[in-house]
């Protein structure tokens, strides 16, 4: 018997694939296990459609805050400074500012300034528009996705889908409350703003309309445990969430109940310290999504960037609450369209159909190369045991997600497999009726069935490349099925049996019985 490496490989590959196959196999609690998809195990579907309405309306209030900032700054006496859906408008009191002004909304790309003596409209080009809706929508996948990773659910699939919808799928979600849990945290805007409360106003809060709050640059906004108590804010933010590079859970030293303590970054802790610095006595509420979460008075100047909301939350609830705001807040609200709970039985009845097919066409194979090819098709089923093992293992390692169309790829792969070993012993049988040695008719058969093999292995990896990298969902794991089993297949079906005619080389060669050996009877 000869042992060569191709042996070790075969034998280390087979110990591979089947020990990290188990935990998989029989649902074990140890080990890396492959992740079964929405189609497989049931779980949440959803199509969300992005309001990009409101994402303008946010840029405005953004742009009009920026503007509040650097007049400040630069000392320029304004008044009137309103800002609606789609404008900013002030008027400036000193002429000699005009050019600074100017100066000030230019920093800011493909903003249109209409000026009429003192008095400044600015408004958001088409062109801006439209950048910010589409970044709105593509600032919302990946906002939703990860707030998803965060959350811990397992191959969550967040993608465009069309000109302004998102299709989300979450595989594993079962239970009602696991559903509205995940939904909260998908749908929720995270919009958080830092609002100077109006101290002249303050005490009219329960009496001003909105319009007429309006008309003095305010807005009245409800506390968010009691509605009926209400803030009159100044209307352009202090600063907003998108400054907060970081929120974390915490717990209050007063009553020890769960708060949030986010961070600011280095643009926001400055605005925030001048700002406490100038309005020492004054309110600054915290608000959320359009609630005051608490309005504290302000004492002193606050340096360091980093403040705290307290909410009356579970330590659920700020948990969620602080992945919203961790990953950024949605530029534009979403809402659900679309609702469909993919019950686990049907994946049960998928994966039952799926595996009868699987152990149908592997059944089919092994019989049919044992009875054409002899021993050395015994050799094939044995590549073909070792192939599946360590495709198995191969994606448990990587945590990929397996889907229907993924199992369609596992039954494929199967004949991917057993084909480049039916090339190889065909070759081997041609060397054979040509009058070749056996030790010359196995090695000159690898060697041209190898170009053959190589070619079709290769095509079909470029397109399970494309497949990945232009496909959503189920395509993709098809994709990866495919791709690990044409890897696994090349590892085993050439190197594997390859390696079993180096060990039973000598054995063939004195029993000379090529009907056995090959299932080719030599004249």
């Amino acid at each position: 018997m000869q042992i060569t490496y191709r042996l070790y490989v075969l034998i280390f590959v087979s110990i591979f694939g089947i020990f990290l196959s188990i935990p998989s196999l029989f649902s074990l609690n140890w080990g890396a296990k492959i992740n079964l998809g929405l189609d497989l195990q049931g779980g949440l579907h959803m199509l969300l459609g992005v309001q990009t309405q409101e994402a303008l309306k946010s840029k405005v209030k953004s742009i009009a805050s920026s503007f509040n900032y650097s007049f400040d700054k630069e000392k320029i006496v304004i008044n009137n400074f309103k800002s609606d859906d789609e404008s900013i408008s002030f008027e400036v009191l000193d002429e000699n500012d005009y050019a600074k002004v100017k100066e000030i909304i230019n920093e800011i790309k493909d903003l249109q300034i209409e000026q009429n003596s003192s008095f400044f409209k600015i408004t958001l080009s088409e062109k801006l528009k439209n950048e910010t809706s589409k970044f709105a929508i593509e600032q919302a996948v990946e906002t939703i996705r990860n707030r998803l990773d965060l959350f811990g659910l397992s191959e969550p699939t967040v993608a465009k889908q069309g000109e302004d919808n998102i299709l989300v799928e979450i595989p594993g979600v079962k239970s009602a409350e696991d559903e509205q849990r995940a939904k909260d945290l998908i749908a929720k805007a995270a919009h958080l703003q830092l609002m100077e409360v109006d101290k002249n106003k303050a005490d009219q809060a329960n009496t001003l309309t909105n319009a007429q709050a309006a008309k003095f640059g305010d807005i009245i906004l409800p506390d968010v445990k009691d509605s009926n108590i209400k803030y009159v804010l100044k209307d352009i933010p202090v600063l907003d969430g998108s400054m907060l590079v970081d929120a974390k859970v915490g717990f209050s030293q007063q009553n020890n109940q769960p708060v949030i303590n986010f961070t600011l970054n280095a643009q926001g802790a400055k605005i925030f310290a001048d700002f406490t610095a100038k309005k020492i006595g004054y309110q600054l509420a915290i608000v959320l999504d359009g609630k005051v979460y608490s309005a504290p008075r302000i004492n002193e100047r606050i340096g360091g960037g980093s403040g705290q909301i307290s909410g009356n939350f579970t330590v659920e609830e700020a948990h969620d609450l602080a992945i919203a705001l961790r990953s950024g807040a949605l530029l534009a609200p979403v809402k659900v369209l679309e609702k469909r709970s993919v019950g686990p039985s049907l994946g049960a009845d998928s994966i039952k159909q799926s595996l009868s097919a699987l152990i149908g066409v592997f059944v089919m194979i092994v019989l049919f190369m044992g009875f054409y090819y002899g021993i050395s098709g015994i050799f094939a089923n044995i590549a073909l045991i070792s192939n599946v093992f360590l495709l198995i293992s191969i994606m448990a390692l990587f945590g990929a997600t397996l889907t229907l169309p993924g199992m369609a790829g596992i039954v494929l792969t199967v004949g991917m497999a057993v084909d480049a070993n039916v090339i190889i012993n065909e070759r081997i049988r041609e060397m054979i009726r040509d009058g070749h040695s056996l030790k010359d008719a196995i090695n000159d058969g690898y060697k041209n069935a190898m170009s053959a093999i190589l070619d079709s292995n290769l095509t079909t990896l470029i397109t399970s490349a494309a497949l990945y990298a232009y496909g959503t969902g189920a395509i993709k794991g098809f994709a990866v099925t495919m791709s690990i089993g044409i890897v696994a297949s090349m590892i085993t079906a050439i190197i594997g049996t390859h390696a079993l005619f180096d060990l039973f080389l000598g054995k063939i060669q004195s029993s000379n019985n090529t009907k056995l050996w090959f299932g080719y009877r030599r004249n």
